[in-house]
């Protein structure tokens, strides 16, 4: 898994959750490592952004909301092509 399954990201978004939730409440993080790297309206537009940018599997997305109910996992990874 990558970077024990993005334990970084998840972890900042835990420490942050409450300051997260009263900017962004309702928004579709992207983090990479201890940073929000951008915030959008819906899972899809930040998971295209993400993918453009950084290598699956490197980076969180979370719906940024109060308490457990939107915490989720998934993790997207490039398959290696057997050759």
């Amino acid at each position: 898994m990558a970077r024990n399954a993005l334990k970084i990201e998840f972890e900042f978004y835990l420490r942050n959750q409450t300051k997260l939730v009263k900017k962004y409440n309702g928004r579709y993080l992207l983090i990479f490592g201890n940073r929000v790297r951008g915030d959008f309206e819906s899972y899809d537009s930040a998971y295209i952004f993400g993918s453009k940018k950084y290598k699956l599997g490197k980076f969180l997305i979370q719906k940024c909301s109060p308490g457990e109910e939107d915490y989720a996992a998934n993790i997207f990874y490039k398959r290696l092509s057997k050759k």
